[in-house]
């Protein structure tokens, strides 16, 4: 009984403190038009330290939302457009020598912000890519002899587009594996496509209201590690993640020769932290199976190698995630 009680306690706990979520979707709904899993997406983000990789083709409001967020939290934004010739330095800053003090000084890069959209990471080479992930991990960077923290939030938006491989440094599978998500989005429908061209036409484009201080994240992140998982649950993601690697002991063997390797322990965490995220969003104190099965996907989608068999039978990760889904278990 006690239980019940401390879970009543939690979720009306919960339902106080995820009132601003309601907030900051009304705010960014006045300038993203559908596109409510990106969002969402971009909430479990902020909610859990973690950071997101996005893939779509030009066009779908990537760096609008992440714009939007940004102006509804009071946050400093920085947008970096990777490029061949970008350097490490031209991302966390450098040293300049001064004559007129004859000494160096720091110059801090675009990456000394709250919220940093990595705009087509795959178009720099790998030492760019590896100064983002390390500053993505460590939340610090090191200049000269100095090591600087990042801000309090931090995060990275990295997006991808899938159109253009050519003169691409695809991310090594490591690297991919330190954002949290992988979102990946489609064209808006047809009544939202209309409504967008009705925005952009308008005299005026709708602005968002700043609504929160980055204080108030990570108060709210404190209260996302307090959303509870029952053992069942946690039984329910250990066994979603060891169906990617050991498909045969889930009655699932006609993916062992699809699967060239499966989510590591960090795909475990991920899940877990982020169903506690997504159930803070549907402002409840506890996770169900459903909150699992949402986040998923995005979760799992780059964390699955695929062998040259799935490729050669055009099956994708997401084929693979959704028939573990049906076979294992639900609690």
């Amino acid at each position: 009984m006690s239980e019940e009680l401390n879970i009543r306690e939690l979720n009306d706990k919960i339902q106080k403190e995820s009132a601003f979520v309601d907030m900051i979707n009304l705010e960014m709904e006045k300038v993203i038009v559908g596109q409510k899993h990106l969002v969402d997406s971009l909430m479990i983000g902020l909610l859990t330290n973690g950071h997101i990789l996005l893939e779509g083709v030009p066009g779908l409001a990537k760096t609008l939302a992440i714009n939007s967020l940004a102006n509804t939290i009071d946050a400093k934004f920085s947008r970096v457009q990777f490029t061949p010739d970008l350097l490490p330095a031209d991302l966390i800053g450098t040293m300049i020598y001064s004559l007129k003090q004859e000494n160096f000084s720091v110059k801090k890069g675009p990456i000394f912000a709250n919220f940093i959209l990595a705009d087509e990471i795959n178009r720099s080479p790998a030492k760019v890519q590896s100064a983002l992930l390390e500053a993505m991990a460590e939340r610090q960077v090191t200049i000269g002899d100095s090591t600087y923290k990042l801000d309090d939030p931090f995060l990275v938006m990295a997006t991808q587009n899938p159109l253009e491989q050519e003169g691409t440094y695809p991310l090594p599978e490591a690297q991919v594996d330190r954002f949290m998500l992988k979102v990946v989005i489609d064209y808006p429908k047809r009544d939202e496509e209309k409504l967008i061209v009705r925005q952009n036409i308008a005299k005026s484009f709708p602005k968002v209201s700043t609504i929160l201080k980055p204080e108030d994240i990570i108060r709210a992140r404190e209260v996302v590690k307090d959303v509870y998982v029952d053992e069942k649950i946690e039984k329910y993601v250990v066994d979603i993640v060891f169906a990617t690697r050991y498909p045969e002991e889930y009655d699932l063997s006609e993916l062992k020769n699809m699967i060239s390797y499966g989510g590591s322990p960090r795909a475990s965490i991920s899940l877990t932290m982020a169903a506690k995220a997504y159930a803070f969003i549907k402002r409840r104190g506890y996770v169900v199976p459903e909150d699992v099965r949402a986040v998923c996907h995005d979760v799992l989608r780059h964390r699955i190698g695929l062998t040259y068999e799935a490729e050669a039978e055009n099956m994708t990760t997401e084929d693979i995630i959704t028939t573990i889904l049906n076979r294992v278990e639900v609690p």
